[in-house]
């Protein structure tokens, strides 16, 4: 009779045992980009690193087109965290965006991750000089609703070039595989280099690199978006690209939703902006070397979050 009460016993402990599941921790959305793009190597880094993976809440990272995507889908709080373009993030706080006339109000900045630079990849022996020389070319200009996209667009339009190329709207990756088999006569990449996506097309072709920088000075670019600055793709960071190349970028910002709870944009700022965090960082992509606290606000001109301006307000930057 014991047994009989002890295995009921028993089989009523293990029942309500089983019918109390686990607490699952929050779910953060950190939003990246496209497959071989830089954006999404910074949301999968932060999402493995050891400090962060023990954190209160798990943190998820999650491909996207890019930075127009993000921006949109983190003002709406589908993405709690992603990677945007300060020029998107200005242009999106002030309903400045392309065909858009909403303003993007409630993304807040975190942090500079680096420069993200224009690439326009060519064949050496393609006679290509130029933007201008694109005109009746094939041309990979980055995937619809990605901030390369825009960019692309932008430039192209102020050059005049858009309506006379012929425009395939696809990933980094996808767009070098098309070159490598000569259904792109260029593609355009607006990310921090080295790009996995050119190293692998320097594999299989003799490839160039555009003078961006020239073009966009002779074509007074800078005048008008003030937001890019200059910079010099340095030579041999590419097979067969043994000279410096001029060009322009964008500043990469980690951003926001509004509603983040402040402790978690501190937390995970804590986490990364420590010696042993940039160096993770700088292990998944050389690119991370500029994140530092020296330029944690470099290129911010848009609200940054509270959490963010406590952690940098510590550490002195603001």
């Amino acid at each position: 009779m014991k047994n009989i009460v002890r295995f009921f016993s028993l089989l009523i402990v293990a029942s309500f045992t089983l019918a109390v599941p686990a607490i699952a921790k929050d779910r953060i959305v950190f939003g990246g980009g496209p497959a071989g793009g830089t954006f999404q190597t910074v949301a999968n880094a932060i999402q493995v690193y050891g400090p962060v993976k023990a954190m209160d809440f798990s943190l998820k990272a999650q491909s996207s087109a890019g930075s127009v995507e993000n921006l949109r889908k983190t003002n709406a709080g589908r993405m709690d965290f992603s990677v945007v373009y300060s020029g998107h993030a200005y242009l999106g706080a002030n309903g400045l965006m392309k065909n858009d006339a909403n303003k993007y109000e409630d993304i807040r900045a975190v942090s500079f991750l680096y420069g993200a630079p224009a690439q326009l990849v060519v064949r050496k022996d393609s006679g290509i000089k130029s933007t201008k020389d694109l005109a009746g070319k094939k041309v990979g200009v980055g995937n619809a609703g990605s901030g390369a996209f825009a960019n692309c667009e932008l430039f192209f339009n102020h050059m005049g070039i858009w309506d006379n190329i012929e425009r395939n709207a696809m990933g980094y990756n996808d767009a070098a595989a098309a070159f490598g088999n000569n259904q792109l006569d260029a593609f355009w990449i607006f990310a921090g280099h080295p790009v996995g996506a050119i190293i692998m097309a320097a594999q299989t072709n003799d490839i160039d690199l555009i003078n961006l920088g020239a073009d966009a000075e002779a074509a007074s670019f800078f005048k008008k978006y003030p937001y890019f600055s200059k910079l010099n793709i340095p030579a041999g960071t590419y097979k067969g690209v043994d000279v410096e190349t001029p060009t322009f970028q964008d500043s990469a910002l980690w951003v926001a939703n509004k509603d983040v709870p402040d402790e978690v944009v501190y937390q995970l700022l804590s986490a990364i902006y420590t010696d042993e965090g940039l160096a993770h960082m700088v292990a998944q992509k050389k690119t991370f070397k500029t994140m530092s606290i020296k330029s944690g606000v470099d290129g911010i001109v848009t609200p940054m979050h509270p959490g963010a301006i406590k952690f940098w307000k510590e550490k002195g930057v603001l």
